[in-house]
């Protein structure tokens, strides 16, 4: 398969980059930095500056992963601008792509484009599915734009699946590269109440549902990429402290981090109990269906 990753430097991309070059796929990956990207990628990959510079490579399948990250810094106007304008200018790139190929007869056949379950909003204890109508607030209008930009591609001739992506779990980055260093100095404890929904994937499953989707032609539109046992931000601190075996004893006040953080603090202090009932129905098995599973890989316990 000729496969086109946006994004493919970022912690998840370069994972599926690993797995697509030990399958036998040619890859290509769209980055800022090329000269930085093949450093890190290695020369397999073709990199270039934009999707477009791809068009007489014609990709059978692309992966759009790319965007400013959504909790590196405070929720300011320009910041929102920043985050919304990154996935809306990568995305209507690749749906550019699609068009210009479609025009050669030769429209990718697939576009798995990034979401995230910030689409939902604020879902309380409710069970979220991917027929639950989303609470309305600046998470929720940000991946509502993102999804809406990737659908034009279906214009074209062109499948698009996008993933509501949970918290990524794995060693050497994503969620636990900010939350992991606290709990091993024994500093580790609730947010808030700790009654907020932390939807959770592991990075290797989340990378196994992107390859899933790739190949089912029967899956389309939204699809919630999360493990199917999501738990609180109590359960998630309680079982941080088991696998480093560390006391999680701390806690910040929900009012302080809305201090610290403003809005932004609604990623921390607010969530949703989401389900993969898509994925399950459609058959795909989870490799770390429960956090003690991911946690004890992560942490070799």
């Amino acid at each position: 398969m000729r496969l086109l990753i946006t994004g493919g430097t970022g912690f998840v991309g370069r994972r599926l980059v690993e797995r697509a070059i030990a399958d036998g796929h040619q890859v290509m990956v769209v980055s800022r930095d090329p000269v930085a990207a093949r450093e890190t990628l290695g020369s397999e990959v073709t990199v270039r500056d934009s999707a477009g510079a791809f068009v007489d490579d014609k990709p059978e399948a692309i992966v759009n992963l790319a965007g400013e990250p959504i909790a590196d810094r405070r929720w300011s106007d320009s910041q929102k601008t920043r985050l919304l304008e990154s996935r809306r200018h990568a995305t209507r790139e690749v749906v550019a792509l699609c068009e210009q190929l479609a025009a050669q007869n030769a429209a990718p056949g697939v576009l798995v484009s990034g979401s995230a379950m910030g689409y939902y909003g604020d879902q309380g204890d409710r069970e979220v599915t991917e027929q639950t109508p989303p609470h309305d607030e600046f998470a929720h209008r940000l991946c509502e734009m993102w999804e809406h930009e990737a659908h034009q591609a279906e214009a074209f001739g062109t499948r698009v699946a996008c993933i509501r992506i949970g918290l990524v779990l794995d060693a050497g980055g994503g969620t636990l590269a900010k939350m992991a260093p606290p709990f091993k100095l024994g500093l580790g404890g609730k947010i808030g109440d700790g009654r907020q929904y932390m939807p959770w994937i592991h990075r290797e499953d989340l990378v196994r549902i992107i390859e899933f989707l790739l190949v089912r032609d029967d899956l389309a539109g939204a699809i919630n990429a999360s493990a199917p046992n999501p738990v609180t931000n109590a359960g998630f601190t309680r079982a941080m402290g088991r696998h480093l075996h560390r006391p999680t004893l701390f806690f910040i006040p929900g009012p302080l981090l809305k201090a610290a953080l403003g809005e932004m603090s609604r990623l921390l202090l607010t969530g949703a109990c989401m389900r993969p009932r898509r994925l399950e129905n459609a058959g795909f098995e989870f490799r770390y269906p429960t956090l003690d599973d991911a946690l004890a890989a992560i942490f070799g316990d």
